[in-house]
């Protein structure tokens, strides 16, 4: 089983995910991950992951625990978004994709992110964004396979 880290940023009612395939699942990237990603002064929520312990001594973050043994929510700390979405991927990793090799993993999590994160537009709005995004851009047999062509 391979590690995904998932950040979700609540605006309003159209929240945003960002997913990271982590190298190697260490307390030390997770944390330097949000770091990246996160503006310093933001509430974090985490469940009682032990690797998210140390968010709140920093002082950088105000950091709020829920800890699902307990309960699932205590007000506004609560890891619900991001459950939401993890549901959805596992249901389309296991209905529509069935076997996903940890190669390309970090392929299938952009789709959903982008599925999830412009579920507010219109068909031909997603279209016309993902379009763009490929516009210049090649991918290769070799790149897409890791592996050259073979011809008979």
């Amino acid at each position: 089983m391979t590690p995904v880290q998932g950040l979700l940023k609540r605006h309003g009612k159209h929240s945003k995910v960002m997913l990271k395939v982590p190298k190697t699942g260490l307390r030390s990237e997770l944390l330097n991950n949000v770091k990246e990603y996160v503006l310093k002064g933001s509430n974090v929520y985490t469940d009682a992951t032990t690797s998210y312990a140390k968010l709140g001594y920093t002082g950088e973050y105000t950091h709020g625990v829920v800890d699902h043994a307990e309960c699932y929510a205590k007000g506004k700390i609560h890891t619900n978004g991001l459950e939401n979405f993890w549901c959805l991927l596992k249901r389309t990793i296991k209905g529509t994709y069935v076997n996903v090799e940890p190669f390309h993993l970090f392929r299938y999590l952009d789709e959903q992110a982008f599925r999830f994160n412009e579920r507010k537009d219109t068909d031909a709005g997603r279209f016309t964004k993902a379009i763009s995004g490929i516009v210049g851009k090649s991918l290769t047999f070799a790149k897409l396979t890791g592996k050259p062509p073979v011809f008979p």
